[in-house]
C-alpha cells in the first residue's frame, strides 16, 4: 500500500536525522555499511524568466541557507544513490517586474533515491518550494511551497508527480503578485 510505504520511509528519514544531528554519522545502505559525513548543500539563486513559473519575472534566493546533506548510498561510479538533506532554508522570493518580495520557508527534511535513468524521488516531511512548468506535473505552474509528508516522484525530464500523505500547498506566485 502506498500510504504505509511512504509512512515508513518518513519515518526511517527522521530516526536518521534525530539519530545522526548534529554531527557526523555511520550510515548504512542496501547491506553495506560505510561512513559518511553531513557536508553543506547550499542551494543557489536564480532567476527565472516571465511565465515559465510564475506570470512575471522572479528570482528565488536564499537569505538562509543552513542545508546539509548526508550520503547514505553510492552506485559503484560513486555518484550518488540515497542522500539525505536537512536544515534551515529561507528563500527571498522576487517578482523583478515591480520588486515585490516575499519569504518562503523551503526547511524540510528531504531523503533523496536517485535511479541511473535520471529519475529520483524525495520523500519528505516538512515545507520544500518546488517549481511547475505548466502541463509539467501534479500541480499548476507556479513557485510551490509543499508541506507536511508527501512523495515527489521527478522523471528525467523533471516533470514532478507529488502524492501527499498529508500537507498543504501554497502558490508563492500570489504572495508577490
Amino acid at each position: 500500500m502506498r500510504v504505509s510505504r511512504m509512512s515508513v520511509a518518513l519515518a526511517a528519514v527522521l530516526a536518521v536525522v534525530v539519530a545522526t544531528q548534529p554531527g557526523p554519522a555511520t550510515a548504512a545502505g542496501s547491506g553495506s555499511a560505510r561512513a559518511g559525513a553531513w557536508v553543506p548543500a547550499p542551494q543557489e539563486a536564480f532567476e527565472m524568466p516571465a511565465g515559465a513559473r510564475c506570470e512575471f519575472a522572479v528570482r528565488v534566493e536564499p537569505i538562509v541557507d543552513e542545508v546539509r546533506k548526508l550520503t547514505l548510498a553510492t552506485y559503484p561510479d560513486g555518484s550518488p544513490k540515497r542522500e539525505l538533506f536537512t536544515g534551515a532554508l529561507i528563500d527571498r522570493v522576487t517578482n523583478l517586474e515591480t520588486g515585490a518580495t516575499s519569504t518562503a520557508d523551503a526547511s524540510g527534511t528531504s531523503l533523496v533515491v536517485y535511479r541511473t535513468d535520471g529519475s529520483m524521488t524525495w520523500y519528505v516531511s516538512g515545507p520544500v518550494l518546488l517549481g511547475f512548468r505548466e502541463n509539467a506535473g501534479s500541480l499548476p505552474k507556479g513557485l510551490w511551497i509543499v508541506d507536511g509528508r508527501f512523495r515527489v516522484a521527478f522523471t528525467p525530464t523533471f516533470d514532478k508527480a507529488i502524492t501527499m500523505l498529508h500537507g498543504t500547498t501554497h502558490n508563492v506566485c500570489t504572495d508577490v503578485d
